[in-house]
């Protein structure tokens, strides 16, 4: 059975029993209530006929009877009273609805309380059958009980009151049912389209998948309503905050932690944001906004994604270091393409000492400056890096020089190697592509590579057409980039980054030979 249907018939069920709850206590009440009424308007009538003159008067006559009967039928009629009987001390009818009654002894047995002066109301079988009387004593001049009046209504008269009553109920019962089950079909409905026509059993099944979710993404991610209360957070978002930030995400409460992340704003604004960098206490993250919307185009909320910067700085090492392999055997293989060539056209013209003479130079040549390299700088990943720079200069005919003098040797533990690979790749790979500009003064890139006692120098100068000064600031800016294509502007951004992380410094200065000379220094004694 759908939800829906579940619901109307739950609430249709719930109205109806509260309908014939009510219905059933409403008739009680009025049963009651009108017995009460009833009997109260019959004692006050009956008191009213007993203190009239005229009935008093009569009891002196021969014939009490021909006075009493025409004038107590007649407030009958008035009152609507089932009977109205008046009789003498011994219970002798002096007045009656039905004539031949008249001059009978009155039945109902109830007469000694009012003959001892008292008035009642009783309900008891009288001649008429089942009714409901008020009875008071005649009272003569000199204070002696001399009759009594007897004012009385059917019950058969009373339960057709109530019954009609009761009818009214039952109309309005159902009218009311029928209302809540409009109603009804209205909330179902309306609670329908609010779950997209889901039923409870996949809700929960879809946040149990949504849970799941969550929790296998490596990103953190936090969700906040309109009065920026935190609605969910996975436990990556809680492991990569600190535990004052996570403290206030647990309580929901840390309005600078939001502030940070700039959710508020996302909400007020509803544009999405992405790939923003941002700081949260100490650390840095790389965060995407995104403002929630409901179906009418509305914010509702905002939910962000964050990373650790140095984790994607991490990946973008790694995807830095494939770079530089890939470039390298793409230029050695072009190189080598090139020279097999050649040694290949000398064979076939039978010029075999000349062909020994070039693979003896190109070897001496490999040779030596694998050599020279592996001297200054032992450590593989750094030479190899080096060598992959001159190969790739090679091809795109730069000349790249690696100072003789260079002494790149015993490098401590504390310096990371994979964040010298990304400073030297990235200034050797920007010398290149200013050299190649079209209004470079040459294509020559020197390396000089220096080691002090708590200092490790990195120095690369290019001759290509130098920075502005306008540009100064900017180099070092994520995106900012003086070339047309995309993609770039990230090299000297991620060089600043690395030797931030080496406690070090980068400055640039012009070449007064033209171009630029990039210097870094980086601090062998601090642990990054």
């Amino acid at each position: 059975m759908r939800f829906h249907t579940k619901l109307l018939i739950m609430m249709g069920s719930l109205l109806l029993g509260v309908i014939v709850l009510l219905g059933i206590s409403f008739e009680q009440m009025l049963d009651g209530a009108l017995g009460k009424e009833i009997g109260t308007r019959a004692l006050h009538t009956a008191k009213a006929i007993a203190r009239m003159p005229e009935i008093k008067e009569a009891f002196s006559e021969p014939d009490p009877a021909h006075t009493i009967n025409p004038l107590v039928e007649a407030i009958r009629h008035d009152t609507r009273a089932a009977f109205i009987t008046v009789g003498n001390r011994q219970g002798i009818r002096y007045s009656h609805p039905d004539p031949e009654q008249i001059g009978k002894p009155m039945v109902g047995g109830d007469n000694e309380a009012v003959f001892a002066g008292q008035s009642i109301i009783s309900e008891t079988v009288g001649s008429l059958g089942p009714g409901l009387r008020g009875k008071t004593p005649i009272w003569d001049d000199a204070g002696n009980v001399i009759g009594v009046v007897s004012v009385g209504f059917l019950l058969e008269d009373i339960q057709e009151t109530i019954e009609m009553y009761r009818d009214r109920i039952v109309l309005i019962g159902a009218v009311i049912l029928l209302l809540g089950i409009i109603g009804t079909l209205l909330i179902a409905r309306n609670v329908k389209e609010s779950i997209f026509g889901l039923e409870p059993v996949q809700i929960g099944r879809m946040y149990q998948e949504n849970q799941a979710v969550l929790e296998s993404i490596r990103e953190g991610i936090v969700a906040v309503n309109t009065d920026g209360a935190i609605t969910m957070a996975n436990q990556t978002a809680m492991s990569l905050l600190g535990p004052s930030e996570k403290q206030g995400l647990m309580d929901g409460e840390n309005r600078e932690w939001l502030r940070s992340l700039r959710l508020l704003d996302v909400m007020e604004t509803g544009i999405a944001e992405f790939d923003q960098e941002t700081f949260v206490g100490n650390m840095a993250l790389i965060v995407n906004r995104v403002p929630i919307l409901d179906k009418e185009g509305q914010v509702m909320g905002a939910v962000a994604s964050f990373r650790d910067r140095s984790e994607l700085f991490r990946v973008t090492q790694e995807l830095s270091r494939v770079k530089e392999y890939a470039e390298a055997l793409r230029s050695q293989t072009h190189e080598y393409s090139n020279k097999l060539h050649l040694i290949s056209a000398l064979i076939q013209l039978e010029s075999y000492q000349e062909a020994v003479d070039f693979i003896s130079t190109e070897v001496n040549v490999h040779v030596s400056s694998t050599q020279m390299i592996m001297r200054i700088v032992p450590d593989p990943l750094i030479g190899g890096l080096l060598l992959g720079k001159v190969n790739l200069a090679s091809e795109r005919k730069i000349v790249l020089t690696i100072d003789p003098e260079s002494h790149f040797r015993d490098i401590t533990t504390a310096i990371d190697r994979s964040l010298l690979i990304v400073i030297l790749g990235n200034l050797i790979d920007n010398a290149m592509d200013a050299v190649c500009a079209p209004d470079a003064f040459a294509k020559e890139i020197t390396i000089h590579l220096g080691q002090m006692d708590e200092l490790l120098l990195v120095e690369v100068e290019d001759r290509g057409p130098g920075i502005p000064e306008e540009n100064a600031d900017k180099v070092y800016e994520r995106g900012f980039s003086t070339k047309p294509l995309q993609n770039h502007g990230y090299g000297l951004y991620l060089v600043k980054e690395a030797v931030e992380q080496l406690h070090g410094t980068i400055t640039h200065a012009g070449n007064p030979q033209g171009g630029t000379i990039f210097t870094v220094m980086l601090p062998q004694g601090l642990v990054r």
